[in-house]
């Protein structure tokens, strides 16, 4: 593996499944406080995504895409689901765990806390953007 990892994108897996049933059991979760996902907090209003969520996430150099529990890539699968809510990077060597439940937590709902622990993260651990620039 390359010293310093090449970053493909970002992925992030919601602490929640997809399904509608999921959806309904995390919406009444959440309501009733028995359910929490730090990065549906960020990403996500009452019901859709959030429009500073969606401008942050286009000024990225790489895509970001999210997952809910059952519908995340199997190479994510181990890195992931027993960290959920996570955000991880893909990278030439594979991917890496950048964000667990606490760091997403200490975002508390902003999308520009959770822009600056990724550029944080990705410095941290020296991996190279596409273009190789050091931050975003």
């Amino acid at each position: 593996m390359d010293e310093h990892p090449t970053i493909r994108r970002f992925i992030g897996v919601y602490n929640a499944t997809g399904t509608l049933r999921g959806e309904l059991a995390y919406w009444f979760g959440r309501r009733r406080g028995t359910t929490h996902c730090g990065l549906c907090d960020i990403t996500h209003g009452a019901v859709r995504e959030r429009s500073h969520w969606k401008a942050s996430r286009s000024e990225l150099p790489v895509p970001f895409d999210t997952f809910h529990l059952d519908d995340q890539p199997e190479s994510v699968r181990p890195f992931a689901t027993d960290h959920a809510p996570a955000v991880l990077v893909d990278t030439d060597g594979g991917p890496i765990l950048l964000l667990g439940p606490a760091e997403l937590d200490a975002c508390a709902a902003s999308t520009d806390a959770l822009m600056a622990a990724l550029r944080a993260a990705v410095a941290e651990r020296g991996l190279r953007w596409p273009d190789d620039r050091c931050e975003t």
